[in-house]
């Protein structure tokens, strides 16, 4: 199957390196070989109603399983494609992660995309059921446990792609190891850049790692778009409503999603940050080595796994 996206993202036709193509027309992706799988985890109804797929089998990872049926089966009945699979998964619990991924494991035998596109933003100070701060358990810990616990099927199903979906607001974020839980200092929005900060680090160490394997790793701005991720903040929630027309609708912001997950030109590219489907200024907080490096230590001491 060809490719074809809009001038909001990808133009032309891109084909993956594999004997089956599938498109992923509003938020997020896509891919390849025969029977395969795509993981997507979601979060909010921009996650959600961004997946119009046909020809591979998708799993939609998400906390809120009613409402993903229901868009699974707006989807289903849109594009005529059954494999549109809804599975149960709270990013902000690790025994929810781990029993996704063991049944996830024993059921699909190829996994070629896996797209960490959850999150939560602008949240009041909370934690997870394993006593992370919020943003930093599930923006980054979650999709972190996420990835080590799938990577050995992507190395098999390989030539793979892990995209992970960070933001513009990496800018603003530092890693602050003395305080990675904001118990000393808390600012909600300070904590969301913090853990897009993460996204990008993990995705430059994992790129790293994973050289030789045939599967990359990057990460990308989507844009800011019309969604419900800033629903936590009354006044952000007003701003959205008034200056709505200038955002990125859901289908909009899925341009590069899609771009990273299927683009024939980036088969080989890893360890990149994208947006508006080219390659954007990290940083430079996001190009640091040795934090990168620290915060992959750090995140395995935390969920208490060793991570080569």
């Amino acid at each position: 199957m060809k490719m074809l996206c809009t001038a909001d993202g990808l133009r032309g036709l891109g084909k993956m390196p594999v004997s089956l193509y599938c498109v992923c027309m509003r938020l997020g992706n896509a891919l390849g070989p025969l029977l395969c799988a795509l993981v997507i985890p979601v979060s909010s109804y921009f996650g959600i109603h961004a997946f119009w797929v046909t020809g591979a089998r998708v799993i939609v990872a998400c906390r809120d399983i009613r409402k993903a049926e229901a868009a699974a089966s707006e989807i289903r009945a849109e594009t005529g494609n059954q494999e549109v699979i809804v599975k149960r998964l709270d990013l902000a619990d690790t025994k929810s992660i781990r029993e996704f991924a063991e049944k996830l494991l024993a059921e699909e035998k190829e996994l070629h995309i896996l797209i960490n596109n959850a999150g939560v933003m602008l949240c009041p100070y909370s934690r997870t059921a394993d006593g992370f701060e919020m943003h930093l358990g599930v923006n980054h810990l979650g999709h972190f446990l996420l990835t080590f616990l799938l990577l050995e099927r992507l190395k098999q199903s390989a030539p793979a792609r892990i995209v992970n979906v960070s933001s513009l607001a990496h800018h603003g974020g530092r890693i602050r190891f003395h305080d990675l839980h904001g118990e000393k200092c808390y600012n909600r929005g300070l904590a969301y850049c913090h853990s897009k900060l993460a996204n990008v680090l993990f995705t430059r160490e994992l790129a790293r790692r994973l050289q030789g394997t045939k599967v990359t790793a990057n990460a990308l701005h989507p844009g800011s778009v019309h969604s419900e991720l800033v629903r936590h903040s009354f006044v952000m929630t007003w701003l959205w409503k008034i200056f709505s027309f200038f955002l990125k609708t859901p289908w909009e912001g899925a341009q590069t999603s899609i771009y990273c997950a299927v683009a024939e030109e980036l088969d080989s590219v890893t360890g990149q940050y994208f947006s508006d489907c080219q390659p954007a200024y990290v940083s430079p907080w996001g190009r640091d080595d040795e934090t990168a490096k620290k915060l992959w230590n750090v995140s395995c001491e935390l969920l208490g796994i060793h991570w080569d």
